[in-house]
């Protein structure tokens, strides 16, 4: 189980000199083999509490545990060895690294084509096609994206943190996407979205607005919530559903 307990993370502005709070006193429980989805407008703070969750940014104040152990000072190296993995809304460009040796280097060991195909073809990508390509700027973010996820599902782990995965993925369908969160049930899924056909593959909804977690609950009363609030994101559901 992942727990945040009086989260809070505030960063000083550079202009002023004023600390600028962006997430405030956030008390959270992910349960495991389980799918949440964090959504909110622009701003509020949903990709900032991922990145607390990996490790890039230590919270101001407050604790973050993992089945009981506290991990608030853990390094990103040290959480990556607790079974932490996470896809980025921009994917990482590696200059000179091919599809191939990127998925070796994610699951630890050699892969044979049978291997690199399960990877790739999880993902829509044919292996014959892009194992000998790198992975730079060659590539379209659509299919960077997609090669993110695949070596995230390379990596396995126990906790899967996915900053927007739908974003470039543009001539992929959304259902492929879907069947991706469904074989990772059996894990801890987090993802940030605004997309109404990801939010409904969720077992909980979290929703933030101005640095603060204002609801979270089952899908179902979530999203009578979000109906009532289209200022807040459900507009954007709607028309990017």
């Amino acid at each position: 189980m992942l727990e945040l307990k009086n989260i809070t993370y505030s960063v000083k502005d550079e202009q002023n000199g004023k600390r600028q709070t962006i997430l405030q006193d956030v008390n959270l429980t992910f349960g495991d083999k389980a799918i949440t989805v964090i959504t909110g407008p622009n701003g509020s703070g949903k990709s900032t509490l991922i990145k607390l969750l990996m490790g890039f940014e230590k919270p101001t104040s407050g604790k973050i545990y993992f089945n009981g152990e506290d991990i608030t000072d853990c390094s990103v190296t040290e959480r990556a060895r607790k079974g932490f993995t996470m896809a980025f809304q921009q994917p990482v460009r590696f200059k000179g690294i091919t599809v191939k040796r990127l998925l070796e280097m994610a699951c630890g060991k050699k892969l044979d084509m049978d291997g690199m195909c399960d990877c790739l073809s999880s993902v829509g990508l044919c292996a014959r096609n892009y194992i000998d390509r790198a992975v730079d700027g060659t590539l379209s973010g659509g299919e960077l994206k997609r090669i993110e996820l695949a070596t995230a599902i390379a990596k396995g782990g126990e906790v899967f943190l996915l900053d927007e995965p739908e974003a470039g993925i543009d001539l992929w369908s959304f259902e492929d996407l879907v069947k991706i969160f469904e074989r990772l049930h059996d894990k801890t899924v987090i993802i940030v979205s605004h997309q109404q056909r990801i939010l409904e593959t969720a077992d909980k909804i979290i929703l933030f607005d101005n640095d603060k977690l204002v609801s979270a609950g089952r899908k179902e009363d979530m999203f009578k919530i979000l109906s009532q609030r289209p200022s807040l994101c459900w507009r954007n559901v709607k028309e990017n559903g």
